[in-house]
């Protein structure tokens, strides 16, 4: 009952603050909306009140929800991989691969770099070596579930979205190899010994036995959809394979020295890809799909912001070199972005600002931070940067990319929202008059089609 209490608090509270940032004129993306409700009932906020039943009192309440965002990440994951339709493939994969790669390996080199720099001026008491190639190799990461919302949200759709969704999806694999690598030769750093099986091989494992296992299980389900006809039995049945999928992707199993596992991202971008380009009918299906996670991505969010820590701004280094972080990692995304699209000779507006659009990070690099807070004495200074980079960058990342969009002429000035919120208000006389117009049009036209026999 407690979790049934704090997921519809959670929900209220995202929506109302929709609201509020609309009635203070402050034209956020609902994402930032979520975010900034997570942080208000979580243990930051309204948590620190300590009224009973209200709210998320600690960390532990807010991990408790885990599931909700683990399927949420699954479902992303599955609609991003809708982008990877053979017939958009054709005009757009070779180049949204070469960004990907510059994009993801340019903001790792920019941020080694300076982080190495400032080692290399003021040595181990402010940054250690395996602790700046770890940062470096967790800047290569990007936020597919906050790039997708404002897609979503305005609808956004031409050059630079065409090439945004691939290159998020791709990121993901992008990001888990240059991590692995990183962080082996951090390890072998600090104990001094190097385990190339850990390095090279079961990353590379992971993301071959991923894809191949999201392929499959995405194959399976273009055949089994075959089975049902009616819209909601096929609704039914995206839910079970991608929550099966999410289920299934935890696994891990050894064989040998090696540990094979699997990255549920890729897992269920493989299966969205598979069904999409298997099943005539993926389209509607997907469709009806993302109506129906609209309040789970949502709750994601939510949670996610109560998540933040703002404990990390106690520590004068971690924001110092957190400062660092954030800037240098925004001029390698920017700057990889820009020299791929010049090598594909893509449109300008692409060079421009598809940098821009891939600022956000949040799920993919506290993953990788997890997995970095096990390097003896520097993984809780790398945990704490990486969770002050995503404080910043999930708010303010879903605004800049909702402006880098709107300037490419993706996102078209929100005239449907004006028109909608207009005929809500309009009077209902005026309304009445609008309905008539339009059906003595619609008659005028029906007659003049018919033809003169008809008068």
């Amino acid at each position: 009952m407690v979790y049934l209490v704090n997921v519809s608090i959670a929900l209220f509270a995202g929506l109302m603050m929709t609201r509020l940032l609309k009635v203070l004129h402050l034209n956020f993306p609902d994402v930032t909306a979520f975010l900034l409700a997570g942080l208000a009932i979580g243990p930051y906020g309204i948590g620190r009140l300590g009224i009973s039943g209200i709210g998320f009192h600690s960390m532990d309440e807010v991990n408790a929800m885990g599931v909700i965002t683990s399927a949420a990440l699954g479902f992303i994951a599955f609609s991003i991989g809708n982008e990877f339709r053979l017939s958009q493939l054709r005009s757009t994969g070779r180049q949204a691969v070469v960004i990907g790669i510059f994009e993801a390996t340019t903001a790792t080199i920019v941020v080694d770099i300076v982080l190495i720099t400032i080692h290399c001026i003021f040595g181990d008491d402010v940054i250690t070596l395996p602790a700046a190639i770890t940062l470096g190799a967790i800047a290569a990461a990007t936020a597919p579930a906050a790039t997708l919302m404002v897609v979503r949200q305005y609808k956004a759709h031409g050059k630079v979205t065409e090439l945004l969704l691939p290159i998020v999806a791709l990121d993901d694999a992008i990001g888990l190899i240059i991590f692995a690598v990183s962080f082996g030769i951090a390890q072998a750093l600090k104990s001094g010994q190097v385990d190339l099986i850990s390095i090279i091989v079961e990353p590379l494992l992971q993301i071959v036995f991923s894809l191949v296992f999201g392929a499959a299980l995405g194959a399976l389900f273009a055949q089994v959809e075959k089975l049902f006809y009616s819209n909601t039995n096929r609704l039914n049945l995206t839910i079970i394979f991608v929550l099966l999928s999410v289920a299934l992707s935890s696994l891990s199993i050894p064989l040998g020295p090696v540990t094979l596992s699997f990255s549920s991202l890729l897992v269920c971008m493989m299966v969205g890809t598979m069904f999409c380009n298997l099943c005539p009918r993926s389209g509607d299906i997907m469709e009806r799909s993302n109506g129906w996670t609209a309040p789970l991505f949502a709750l994601f969010f939510i949670l996610s912001g109560a998540e933040l820590e703002l404990g990390v701004f106690k520590s004068a280094a971690v924001v110092c070199i957190g400062f660092f972080y954030i800037v240098f990692r925004c001029v390698g995304k920017f700057a990889g972005a820009g020299i791929g699209s010049v090598l594909m000779k893509c449109d300008p507006v692409v060079k421009k600002y598809l940098g821009i659009t891939l600022f956000p990070q949040a799920g993919v690099a506290l993953g990788m931070s997890a997995t970095a807070v096990a390097m003896p004495g520097d993984g809780p200074l790398i945990r704490n940067i990486v969770l002050f980079g995503v404080f910043i960058y999930e708010l303010l990342g879903p605004m800049m990319t909702r402006w880098a969009l709107t300037q490419s002429g993706d996102i078209v000035a929100a005239s449907a929202d004006k028109k909608s919120h207009d005929r809500f208000n309009a009077p209902k006389d005026i309304l009445l008059h609008r309905n008539k117009k339009a059906k003595a049009n619609a008659h005028s036209e029906m007659i003049a089609k018919r033809g003169p026999e008809s008068r």
